[in-house]
């Protein structure tokens, strides 16, 4: 199961693992971190979406390596049969990478908490400040999860490719005026305007306003189709910098039960200034 309701976790908080994975943009003036000290789902460890991501890269938010990944979730102590729940407090739905992030390394069992903690809020569930240490345990076995995941992720030089052949369609989850050029980026250094012959859904649309939770099935398929998007084909989803793709990537999932495939780069990497497309 994808997604997890703020019932079903309240009843299974002692069989689950939990990741509060909130992000904000740095316009907010959000501090995740600091949110996540003051007010947090028990037994929840924050996941700090910049800190593990590939700090080597010029671009923000890239994949980091199987071995440094596997090498993180070792220390927060989880196991590859674990059943990780991750939510966050973010307005572009932040706990969707992590979902694609650890079904990219071959976790199996990883769902989002629908509402996040909006919703566990809102519903006066339980919630805390204390902060659970992670015990250190000798020989601990190091997290170990295998899968072909090269498919899931591409790069650049595919996304040219496919504006000459069409093989699948990229669909970009930023906000409609950010697609069609009419406002700057906010990140500084990027041109307007989108990649050529892609689509867009603005990840909003996937989203209940009121309750925070995905909207149905159904209502996924009439989002997709209001935008010309045919979900029976082969998708490819990107943003600004590969976060909110993941939430379109999510409903992709819900709709069709396919895997999601994420442009990483995405924007911030297409639309540099310098770059000669």
């Amino acid at each position: 199961m994808s997604l997890v309701s703020t019932n079903w976790l309240e009843k299974n908080l002692s069989k689950v693992k939990i990741f509060d994975a909130s992000w904000h943009m740095p316009n907010t003036k959000r501090n995740a971190k600091k949110e996540y000290i003051n007010c947090h789902i028990p037994k929840a460890i924050f996941w700090d979406l910049d800190e593990h991501s590939d700090k080597d890269s010029p671009f923000p938010h890239m994949m980091p390596n199987s071995d440094n990944w596997g090498k993180m979730l070792s220390s927060f102590r989880i196991k590859s049969d674990d059943h990780i729940i991750v939510y966050d407090s973010s307005e572009v739905y932040s706990a969707c990478r992590l979902w694609f992030s650890l079904k990219y390394f071959g976790h199996k069992k990883v769902s989002v908490l629908d509402g996040g903690l909006k919703k566990w809020l809102n519903e006066k569930k339980i919630i805390t400040n204390k902060i659970e240490k992670i015990p250190l345990i000798q020989n601990y076995k190091e997290y170990i999860a295998s899968q072909d995941i090269a498919f899931l992720i591409k790069d650049i030089n595919q996304i040219k490719e496919n504006i000459k052949n069409e093989s699948f369609i990229l669909v970009d989850g930023r906000s409609r005026d950010r697609f069609e050029g009419k406002v700057e980026e906010p990140r500084p250094g990027l041109k307007k305007g989108c990649i050529p012959k892609s689509k867009n859904i603005p990840f909003e649309k996937c989203i209940n306003l009121k309750t925070n939770t995905f909207k149905t099935k159904d209502e996924l398929a009439e989002v997709f189709n209001e935008n010309n998007v045919d979900y029976f084909k082969s998708n490819v989803f990107s943003c600004g910098s590969g976060v909110t793709a993941c939430v379109l990537g999510l409903a992709y999932f819900l709709i069709s039960g396919k895997n999601a495939v994420i442009y990483d780069g995405s924007y911030a990497e297409w639309g540099k200034l310098n770059e000669k497309i």
